[in-house]
Order: structure tokens, then C-alpha cells, then sequence
């Protein structure tokens, strides 16, 4: 786990996280705004809690994708130098980008537990950019992995088990 932006990172993929972590910090900003210094919305308790079980569920999901994939990272390359492999277990078993499923989660239960609807509402943008990058990083690797296409084919679900 190194910085977002690397070296041998794709350009796109540059541009991406760039622009991603600006949004992601806009985002914040915007249900603090929201949840607290505005006081728009009021989440009640037990959608905070379902938000604090949707994150639980996010971090658990990290868990099992870096214990699954140690090839794992916050940038779309492929590990040469690491003999980069193909990883079809664990939750790589049931789609083919755990982490961004996992960060579904995230995407919900952080506006939940911080108390903003607006916060909530803006979800579905993360939840598209992700899957927008998801295809973009398939392209890659299905160029420069060795049985990509394969297990593309074989696991059939990008982000959500049954549905996309």
C-alpha cells in the first residue's frame, strides 16, 4: 500500500484518483455541512446504527479481499516484478472487484451513521464512479494479466452478486 499516485500508475487512472479524492473530500465536507453546522437533516438512531453495520461490513470485506489477493492495491497496474497473478478465492470467488463492493457499503453507511440524508443521496455518484473505473481497470487487465478473460468469464459479477 503505497501513495494513490504512482509512477507506473495508467494516466487515466492518475486523473482518476485525483479527481476521486477531491470528490471524496468534497463529499465529507458536505455531510458535515449537512449533519451538523446546518442541521438539514436528522437520521434517526436506528439508521445511524444500520450505517455503523453497513461500514462494519465494508471493513470486513477489506479484510477478506487483502487476505485473498495480496496483490491488492490502490492503483490499476499490473505486479510483474511480483509474478502478478490471477486471485479467484475468497470473495474474488463471487465478484471480481471485492473492494469496491466493499466500499458500496461505505458509500451508505457513512452519511447513515453521520446523520445526512444529502450525504446519502450523493452515493449513487460514488457507486457510478466506481463502476465506471471497475470497467476501465477490467480493459487493463485483461491487456496485461495472464487469465483475466478467463476468470472474467467464469465469475460473471463486477460489483454486486446478481445484479451488475
Amino acid at each position: 500500500m503505497r501513495s494513490p499516485l504512482q509512477r507506473e500508475q495508467k494516466p487515466w487512472d492518475r486523473v482518476f484518483i485525483a479527481v476521486a479524492l477531491l470528490l471524496w473530500v468534497a463529499w465529507l465536507a458536505a455531510m458535515a455541512l449537512d449533519a451538523r453546522r446546518y442541521r438539514l437533516s436528522e437520521v434517526p438512531p436506528w439508521a445511524q446504527g444500520i450505517g455503523a453495520l453497513a461500514i462494519l461490513a465494508s471493513i470486513h470485506i477489506a479484510y477478506l479481499t487483502f487476505r485473498a489477493n495480496s496483490f491488492a492495491a490502490p492503483v490499476v497496474r499490473v505486479q510483474r516484478e511480483r509474478a502478478h497473478r490471477v486471485v479467484d478465492i475468497g470473495p474474488y470467488a463471487h465478484v471480481r472487484h471485492p473492494l469496491y463492493a466493499g466500499a458500496i457499503f461505505s458509500f451508505v453507511g457513512m452519511p447513515l451513521l453521520l446523520g445526512s440524508w444529502y450525504g446519502l443521496a450523493l452515493a449513487p455518484v460514488l457507486v457510478a464512479l466506481l463502476a465506471v473505473r471497475a470497467v476501465m481497470e477490467e480493459g487493463t487487465l485483461t491487456a496485461e494479466l495472464d487469465g483475466y478473460a478467463d476468470y472474467a468469464a467464469r465469475v460473471r459479477w463486477r460489483l454486486v452478486p446478481f445484479v451488475w
